[in-house]
């Protein structure tokens, strides 16, 4: 048969590995064949054998035919014309060089020595993994790329060059050496970690094909396992021939033709899936974290493929490190562009276009620093970071306020903010029933206020600040983005979870900006994650419980724009109440104008942008404040019997103050009491103690009022002038000394009774009038306080009541101007003088407000 013309030449990797590819002719798969030396199977060859025998002896001789004779002559000539030998005497290829890497690694698995053991094998550590291969029942040897580089240098360089020439020869060293160790037989994966180095995402360029590499990022998406075709067996769908194993290369591969030389099948074949290889295969979509993203650009993504043991081993929303290599793979997924194709003399078309992928080799979550002991922890920093953090544990109080003087330097004041910030990068102590209900230690943060207050820089400092956070703003954050989301895969058509902004921030702090702008569904999706910290998906056929162990950080605006004091808390912030009292703390930052307060403002601010960081000078730098953050958090604090009293007692307070104004923006319950105690925890971490004393139970409360019912009973601030303390003739007397006004807080409630019992008269009065003349401000006094008289008990109630009831008209009519004071003639003034002026409620003054 003749050879055809128009075969491709074979694919070749960038480090000379051959890849199958197309269909070859006749004479490249005689001489494959006839040198590989492969028998035939006893039901498919028997024909074959009976006519041209085997290599190794000659046909035996008997009655043939005349076709018979020519083709044995065929094949002969054939065979002679190619050059082959038998095949006891043929010469095949060999990689010296891998095989002298295969010796050194095998000695490496046998002899290095590490930790002493109390087994057989003492400080062989790599030898005793392969020992206990057969009683876990596994298939890999995790290899740690230290010991290699001890061991030998220049075989580690190897390795970091080669990985892909060399991969079989180390599965195959890896296997003898656990036949001597006695585990058992097969096949052996060898899983290589503890790169010096890991790559960016962005950084992985075709140049590093086949190379050793480490690549880092957070997993956004994983697919199920399923069976992947390793190696092949294949039968001919003509002459029923088995042809293999066929090593198949990222895609499903076929043999190029039929073993037999008189089939010459090359397009139907049939898979032997009982005599083929399978192995575990998972996919992983990995996204580069948020740092490493530049400015204006969308994050890259990475699909890791991980095979046998390492399936299952990373998750959604985990931050993931991996070893392996960069390979290329055909781009052949549904969907994308019209590929590359080059046009041959023939008139066929080959593929060209090909993407990046990464076999892993070796994958593993991050841990969170919470899961490590102070031991640890200490163990992995050097001497003079050890000697600094014990200088700063060391300081007790003055350590707390240098810490809170430490975060955002840049921002001037905001000092309770500060605090509540530093105690929620500390966080309280997750715990776990007997039940296995989970505890949640995360402390959620809300920050209100007018515009121009650093609300956005607190959120911004916080997500570069630590290692693990995500920022997001409300109003362009749907349910799914802040949760998580179930899309349709655009190869193989499943449907699989991809993590939102809560799953990616897990084991750290989620910043949401302009909370308030979200929609009232997008902010029901996340009552789940911020109290249980899971999230339950039920789409698409998908069934689960993902976690989202993060705190919130959120940013809101008042709904007016600015905060208006006449309000409570809930009437300022557009949220409902149960996302309300899932906040462990609000700050309510204002934007009141003081002479002092603006002048150091505005100073501060210039020095930043003129000497920029030579401007703010803090205690401690972001390296070692960040340092403090990651110890502290491995400290478990618990509490002592007189501060669990204390918050007894601090709950019942808050309840019966509460209960009592019946005004809060939302009713105080079991969770403000669990708020405190993750405070004191927070708080005790700060000061590096084991224990919860009653200094932090109070500190906690503190914070819980400044942040919570303060805002919610807040006074109401009126300057009260001489006359308003004094009675008419007393007024009279001094009006030669003019004494200066004063500022006088009057209560929220007290305030808001006072104002609508004389808005009330004054409405009242217009309407019976019909020349409007007002009522003179000594005669609207008496009236409110015989209103008032069964309700004050004695005389000092009295005056104090008489004196509120002077401010409150003055406030209504010079701040809030709902009050005119009418002008009078001359014949007036002596009268007025006496009684005061009239006063006339504003015409469009709304009783109701």
């Amino acid at each position: 048969m003749a050879p055809s013309s128009e075969l491709p030449p074979p694919a070749t990797s960038s480090l000379g590995l051959r890849m199958r590819s197309g269909v070859m002719d006749s004479e490249t798969s005689v001489r494959r064949r006839i040198a590989e030396g492969d028998t035939w199977s006893a039901d498919a060859g028997t024909q074959a054998q009976s006519d041209l025998g085997t290599r190794d002896e000659p046909r035996a001789r008997g009655v043939q035919t005349t076709s018979e004779e020519v083709q044995e002559d065929r094949t002969r000539r054939l065979r002679d014309r190619l050059g082959l030998v038998p095949r006891d005497g043929q010469s095949k290829v060999r990689d010296e060089a891998a095989e002298a890497f295969m010796v050194i690694f095998e000695t490496f698995l046998q002899r290095f020595e590490g930790d002493q053991g109390s087994d057989e094998w003492g400080a062989r550590v790599y030898m005793r993994q392969l020992a206990q291969l057969r009683s876990d029942e596994g298939a890999t040897v995790y290899v740690d790329f230290g010991h290699v580089m001890a061991h030998d240098e220049r075989a580690a360089q190897a390795l970091v060059e080669n990985y892909l020439r060399l991969e079989p020869y180390m599965a195959r060293a890896a296997a003898r050496a656990r036949a001597k160790a006695g585990g058992g037989s097969g096949d052996v994966t060898v899983s290589v970690h503890g790169l010096p180095a890991q790559q960016r995402i962005r950084e992985l360029r075709s140049d590093r094909i086949g190379q050793l590499s480490g690549v880092s990022g957070t997993v956004t998406r994983t697919s199920e396992v399923r069976p992947e075709l390793v190696s092949g067996v294949f039968r001919c769908a003509e002459c029923a021939a088995e042809v293999g194993p066929v090593e198949q290369q990222f895609q499903y591969t076929e043999p190029g033709v039929c073993d037999n030389p008189v089939c010459q099948n090359r397009t139907v074949w049939t898979l032997v899936v009982e005599r083929s290889k399978f192995a575990d295969w998972q996919r992983i979509r990995v996204q580069e974290s948020a740092s490493e993203i530049p400015a204006g650009s969308m994050p890259r993504t990475l699909d890791v493929i991980v095979r046998g043991d390492l399936v299952e081993r990373v998750k959604p929303g985990d931050r993931a490190q991996f070893t392996g290599s960069l390979v290329a793979i055909p781009d052949g997924g549904a969907g994308l562009a019209p590929a590359v194709a080059a046009q041959t003399g023939r008139g066929d078309a080959r593929e060209l276009a090909f993407r990046l992928a990464f076999v892993a080799c070796h994958a593993s979550a991050a841990g969170s620093d919470d899961e490590l002991g102070r031991d640890a922890m200490l163990a992995k920093m050097t001497r003079a970071e050890r000697e600094e953090l014990a200088a700063m544990g060391a300081g007790g109080a003055r350590t707390y306020a240098q810490l809170v003087a430490s975060l955002a330097p840049t921002v001037f004041g905001h000092e309770e903010v500060k605090r509540g910030l530093l105690l929620q990068m500390l966080g309280g102590v997750h715990k776990r029933t007997r039940e296995g209900m989970r505890l949640r230690g995360d402390i959620n943060v809300c920050v209100v206020g007018d515009p121009g207050t650093a609300k956005s820089q607190f959120l911004k400092y916080v997500a570069g600040f630590l290692p693990r956070a995500v920022f997001t703003s409300g109003k362009a954050s749907s349910a799914a983005g802040l949760t998580a989301s179930v899309v349709k895969d655009d190869e193989t058509g499943e449907f699989t979870i991809e993590a939102g902004a809560l799953m990616l921030a897990d084991h750290g702090v989620c910043c949401i900006d302009e909370f308030d702008k979200m929609d009232i569904v997008d902010q029901v999706a996340i009552h789940e994650a911020m109290e249980q910290q899971t999230i339950s998906i039920a789409k698409a056929g998908i069934h689960a419980t993902l976690n989202a162990r993060c705190s919130i950080l959120a940013a809101a605006n008042p709904v007016g724009g600015r905060y208006d004091r006449r309000l409570t808390l809930r009437q300022n912030v557009a949220m409902s109440a149960p996302i309300m009292s899932r906040f462990d703390l609000f700050f309510v930052v204002l934007d009141d104008a003081s002479e002092t307060s603006d002048y150091n403002t505005a100073r501060h601010i210039v020095s930043v942008h003129q000497l920029r960081d030579a401007a703010v000078t803090p205690p401690f730098g972001p390296a070692a404040l960040r340092r403090f953050v990651r110890f502290a958090r491995a400290i478990q604090p618990t509490l002592r019997e007189d501060a669990a009293r204390l918050l007894w007692q601090s709950y019942r307070n808050l309840r019966q103050d509460d209960a009592g104004t019946g005004r809060s923006a939302y009713r105080i319950t079991v969770r403000q009491l669990e708020s405190l105690i993750r405070l004191s925890e927070a708080l005790a971490r700060a000061h590096c103690a084991d224990i919860i004393t009653p200094d932090h139970v109070r500190e906690a409360v503190r914070l819980l009022r400044r942040s919570i019912v303060h805002v919610e009973m807040d006074d109401i601030e009126v300057q009260a002038d001489a006359e308003d303390t004094m009675d008419a003739t007393s007024a009279l007397e001094a009006v030669d000394e003019p004494e200066p006004s004063r500022a006088v807080n009057i209560k929220r409630d007290d305030f808001e009774r006072i104002r609508a019992m004389l808005a009330l008269h004054l409405h009242e009065a217009s309407t019976r009038s019909e020349d409007d003349e007002g009522v003179r401000r000594e005669d609207l006094v008496e009236w409110y306080l015989s209103q008032r008289e069964d309700a004050l008990a004695d005389e000092e109630a009295f005056a104090r009541e008489d004196q509120h009831a002077r401010m409150v008209i003055k406030y209504m009519s010079t701040v809030e101007g709902c009050v005119i004071a009418l002008r009078t003639t001359a014949d007036e003034e002596e009268a007025e003088h006496a009684r005061g002026p009239l006063l006339m409620l504003h015409p469009n003054f709304s009783i109701s407000s």
